[in-house]
Order: C-alpha cells, then structure tokens, then sequence
C-alpha cells in the first residue's frame, strides 16, 4: 500500500469515519502513522484488594460467587458487585450498562481494572474493563497507546487502523547517514514508527522516541539554514528615515520605554534604516513591554510611506490590539489609519477592508491568518510583524512576507527561552532580547497548595470577584478521563457555579469549541460579563485583561515550568495586586522542588534555564512545553541536549555538504526535498 492513499482504502474506515479522521488531521495513510500517541497505558500485574491505591488506574482478579445486583434510581441503571479476599472488599459499579450483568457469569475468574475512587470510607472501582485471566495476561508489561481523540472516534478505533497501516505501509528508505545513527545510537526509521505506536517497554519507547525526535529537529533547523541561507545580506528595497511623528509619539507616552525596550527599540530602527532586510526576533517575558516596541516600528513604517502588517495568534488579540493602536493614534493626534481584517468579518466587511488595503487607504494592517488570504493586496508592505511567533510556523510568516518585496520580518516571542536554544532554533533571525519589567508592575504573589486548600482559594476568588476582579482557572484536561486523573473544564465548571455565589458568572473555554464561540466567550471576559473564566491552556496565548487578578491553575504538577508562567502571564496586567494559586495534586517527589521555582521567582527566563537543569531527557511523560513549533514529538526544553547535538550535526554536515550531492547522503536529500515541500511551500526552497 503507498503511504499517500487516502485513510478511507483501510479495511473498515468508510466516508464517515475518514471525516472524523480528518477532524484530527489525517487525510493519509503516511498523516496516520505520523499521528503518534500522547500518552501510554501501561497494564501492570494484578493486585490484592488490600493494595489498591485511591485513584490510580489498578486490576484485581477475582471469582464471581453470585450474580451482579442490578440497581435502578435517578433515571440510572447500576450493575454492582461486591468482590471480596482475605486483605479486604471492594465495590464494583458501571453505570448505565445493564448488560454488563449479563455478561459475567457466576463461578468464572475475571480481571477487573479501572480507577479506583474512595466514598463514604470505601473503595469503588467504576466503570472498569473486564478481561479474562488469560487475555488479561497478554496485556501484562505491555504499553497501549492513547491517542487524541474526538467524538465518535475512540481510542480502539485508532488503534485499530494503526495497527492496520503498520501491516500495510510501504517501509521507508533509510535516509539518515549510517555514521550518524551509530553515534548517537539511533534506531532504524522504520523500527522507531513501528514503536512509537506499539514499544514492548518504556525501554523501547524511549529508543524510538529518540530516533523520531533526532529527525524532526534535524529536519527543522535544515528549513531554517536553508532560510538563512536565501535572506543572507539581502538589500532591502525599504530604507527607512527616522521621523519627527515617531519621536513626538514616544515623548508623549505617558510613561519613560525602560531600558532594555530602549535598546531593543534602537536595533529595530537601525535595522529597518540599514539598507539591508531586518530578520529579528524579539524575545521578552510576558508583560514586558513589547507590543509598543511593535507600535513604533509600524508608525516609522507609515511615516516613510509604507504599509505595516501586525498578524496576532488569536481573533481576540489582533482586535485588542487593532483597539489599541486606534485609541494611541487618536490620543496623540497620530494621523495614520489602523485597518482590522479578521476570519469572523462579513464578506462585505472583509471587502472593504481589502480595499483599503489595495488602495493604501490603511497604513497599518491587523489580523489573524487572514492576513496572508490570497484577495489581501498590499500597495507598498514595507514590514511584516508577527506576534507570539511559535503559534505560527515558518511557512506562514514566510508566505505573509511574500505579500510585499521583501519586506522586513519581525518576529515577536513571550516564551523564555534560554539564549543558547533561541539561537538554534532562530537560527535564520537577529535576536533582541526585552528583560526588564515596566516600572509600576505590582510582582505577582505565588503560592503552591494541595487540594485541601481549594475551599480558601474558593472564598478567595469570591472576594476578588466581589471587589470587582475576574479570575482564571485552569484545568489540564477538557473532559473526564477513565485513565487520567486529572481536573477537566467540563465538570469544575459545573462544580464551581455550586462552590461560588449565584451571582457569580462562570462559563467555561477549550481548544475543541468552534473558533466562533471561543471568541464569544473571551470578548465577554474581556468585557468583564463572565467574572470566573474556567479553561485549559488555550488561554495561554490570547487576550490582554487587565482587570483580571487570580490565576488558579489544577494539576499544576501535570504543566512544565515554562507553561505554568505563560499562564500566570495572563493576570498581573493592570495596576491590582495580582495572585496565582497552582494546585499540586502530586505527592511524587521532587514535584514540589520544581513548582517552588515559579513560587519563587517571576522571571521567565531564569525559570526556563532552571526547568533545564530539573527535567532529564527521560521525562516524556509530562505535558508539552514549547507551544507548536512545528514539532509532534519534540520538546525544546526536554529534549535540550538532543536539540543541541543535532545543531552541530546540521552545520557539520551541510558545510561539508552544501547541496547533499555525496552518494551517502542521497537519501537524506531526497527526505530534505520532501520535507521542505511539504511544510515551505512557496518559499522557494
């Protein structure tokens, strides 16, 4: 079978099913194999009753003595069983599932395996999986994989086809040099797919993880030699002027640019007045100032004639800051008109918008992707600025610059990432560094609890929100989970509007809402209707409210270092005391040790360098890091070492061998032709 037939010629997956599928972005066989687990079910021995451990996911074996109970109240049918040995009892409960009675049979030896809960003093273990000894005894030791699911397509499913596209793939032509793959002893293409879905072991996991992570960096920082390469002194066709209306502006701001937004600001300029195109990123902590920076490099723009794009990651960023720029211009008598084009926009607003644009009726554009839509028409793009760069892949920014000749490139970054990383990974950008606080901020206070302390953190956000405050609250997981335990948005959204006073607001957001409706929701929080936001992390990147104070984030044991303070970002943005409560609901060790650095310190690139130091090269299992950046597997902050290791061997290899013409390397070509195809499309490469 060829790897690039559609996922409807597997056995079984008919139209509809292929169209779930493709909710999940596989359109392929290859985008099928490419579709890795995010997490892996390991089925351990079974245990004696006595050593069952409140909420962990356990098996127990036992001989049904007597026919399950069969229960009826609240609409609910409940099939229950006692099981019992000589260490202790426990109750067994599935719900709404009255079959189930039918199918365990008296007499016969089961395993049962779920999570167990703890009510009313006694164990229960709900909804679990029944399995005969002997099948149960084949799934021992082993790792199942658990995908990303969406609904109406479960895990089994998944699993299914990939075990289905695994027997049939066509097997991939090693392309990765012999010499390569025993120095850093990496495994074969073809075993390390074959793993990453199904290892043995963690053992196995680990080896094919290595493998497919080598690739997907090498792969990366290939694109991004390559871009350098093709900007390299390129001579810009923008040479800017310093201008009266742009000094008159910053004199005017009602506050003094620190320090280092001084000096960022001044690399900018020299950049965009230096005869060559500017390649810069912008790295600066969360509230550090970097949009003004941004503003007035978009207004020396417009003072010199030109246009100037700003592409925001979130419909409800790019109208904040549209709003902004607008009210800016207006106070300081700035006669340059700011232009919004968005997804949501009618069509006739999107028209007219174009027309501006065209017609260089609009001196500065503002948008999501929309901006680089095929019917937008620049008159004169002079500087292309994109904000929260690892939202958007190089492609993106790279077909946006394709709007006008040339323009200059501006990237902007809130994620801390350590100096030596950035310059791998921006390989292809000037760096600008923005690591000091506007005078005025109030430092977010920290603290770090266990789950008992939820009734306080409660009372609290009441309080803020009766002083007339908003809140956050974050929750790892959208819905709940039979095999994770973890607070989901869904049911701590019922649970708080029980918890906090009617009069309290709360309503819920998640990355699987329809694009529409996330929208709805955040421009109702930012307009200060909903006072308690329940979410998950896609809040991380999306809106400036300065008027909400309380962070509360579940699970915070479950998000790396450098997340966790992304999200703290989102308060601390007004003149109000600020709070962030994270919640461990861990009593691994070492835990605290990690979470204690965000407690302490509120400098995201000191907190990004000690995340380092704490998690190894083995620590897979936590929640990713480091945004999309292109990568399905690789985690910049985890897998550092690997990152670093293959910047040298990139740079070895090409300036040994620029063009791969050696016949060892003729395979690895052919994959770089490929790869840069599919994800540099236009670019020229």
């Amino acid at each position: 079978m060829l790897n690039q037939e559609p996922i409807s010629s597997l056995k079984g997956i008919g139209d509809k099913t292929a169209a779930l599928f493709e909710k999940l972005g596989v359109y392929t066989v290859a985008d099928l194999l490419a579709y890795y687990p995010r997490a892996y079910d390991a089925f351990e021995e079974p245990v004696a009753i006595g050593q069952l451990k409140e909420n962990s996911v356990m098996a127990v074996q036992s001989a049904l003595v007597k026919h399950a109970d069969l229960l009826r109240f609240n609409h609910m049918q409940v099939v229950s069983l006692q099981l019992k040995d000589l260490t202790g009892s426990l109750q067994v409960s599935w719900y709404n599932m009255p079959y189930m009675r039918a199918n365990l049979k008296p007499g016969e030896i089961y395993v049962f395996r779920g999570r167990v809960v703890k009510k009313r003093g006694r164990l229960i273990m709900e909804q679990p999986e029944v399995f005969t000894p002997q099948a149960y005894g084949e799934l021992v030791h082993s790792m199942q994989p658990i995908y990303g699911q969406t609904r109406g397509l479960g895990n089994k499913a998944i699993v299914k086809a990939q075990t289905q596209a695994l027997q049939l793939r066509q097997m991939e032509r090693e392309y990765m040099p012999m010499e390569l793959r025993k120095r850093y002893e990496l495994a074969e293409i073809n075993y390390a797919v074959e793993h990453i879905h199904f290892p043995a072991d963690q053992s196995e996991l680990l080896y094919a993880r290595k493998r497919l992570v080598f690739d997907e960096f090498f792969l990366f920082l290939v694109g991004v030699r390559k871009l350098k390469e093709k900007r390299a002194d390129k001579r810009s066709s923008y040479v800017m002027e310093s201008c009266e209306e742009v000094a008159r502006f910053k004199e005017a701001l009602p506050y003094r640019l620190t320090g280092a937004q001084e000096r960022t600001l001044q690399e900018v300029f020299g950049d965009l007045s230096g005869g060559l195109v500017m390649n810069r990123l912008i790295q600066g902590d969360v509230g550090s100032g970097k949009t003004i920076v941004a503003v007035l490099a978009l207004l020396m723009a417009a003072c010199n004639g030109y246009q100037g794009a700003l592409m925001a990651p979130t419909e409800v960023l790019a109208r904040q800051h549209f709003e902004s720029i607008t009210q800016l211009f207006e106070t300081y008598h700035i006669e340059k008109t700011p232009v919004l084009v968005t997804g949501s926009m009618t069509a006739k607003e999107k028209r007219l918008a174009y027309e501006r644009i065209e017609r260089h009726e609009a001196d500065i554009v503002i948008g999501t992707h929309a901006l680089i839509q095929e019917k937008v028409h620049y008159d004169n793009l002079a500087l292309v600025i994109t904000d929260e760069q690892h939202r958007f892949g190089v492609g993106q920014r790279e077909l946006l610059s394709s709007k006008g000749g040339d323009p200059h490139v501006l990237v902007m970054s809130a994620t801390p990432i350590p100096r030596t990383l950035a310059i791998i990974l921006y390989g292809d950008l000037d760096i600008s560094v923005i690591d000091e606080l506007p005078q005025g901020r109030q430092p977010i206070k920290n603290c770090v609890v266990n789950t008992g302390y939820r009734p306080k953190a409660y009372s609290f956000i009441a309080r803020q929100v009766e002083e007339g405050r908003q809140a956050y609250v974050i929750c790892p997981m959208v819905e709940e989970s039979e095999m994770i335990e973890a607070e989901n948005v869904l049911d701590y959204t019922k649970k708080l509007r029980k918890e906090l006073p009617a009069s309290v607001t709360v309503e819920y957001l998640h990355g699987k809402m329809k694009g529409r409706e996330k929208n709805r929701i955040m421009e109702r929080f930012a307009a200060g209707e909903i006072q308690v936001l329940v979410s998950t992390t896609v809040i991380e990147v999306g809106v400036n409210v300065p008027n909400a104070t309380v962070m509360m984030i579940e699970n915070a044991e479950r998000f790396g270092l450098a997340q966790l303070h992304q999200l703290r970002g989102r308060v601390g943005r007004g003149s109000s005391q600020s709070y962030c409560i994270m919640v461990n609901c861990s009593d691994e060790e070492g835990t605290l040790e990690r979470l204690d650095i965000l407690n302490r310190s509120n400098d995201g690139f000191y907190i990004a360098s000690e995340d380092l130091k704490l998690r190894g090269p083995g620590d897979i299992f936590g929640m990713r890091q480091s945004g999309d950046m292109e990568f399905k597997l690789a985690d910049i902050f985890t897998d550092a070492n690997i990152l670093k290791s293959v910047s040298e061997e990139v740079n070895r290899l090409l300036d040994g061998d620029p063009e791969l013409e050696e016949e060892e390397h003729s395979q690895l070509k052919r994959k770089l032709d490929e790869y840069l195809g599919r994800n540099y499309e236009r670019l020229n490469l």
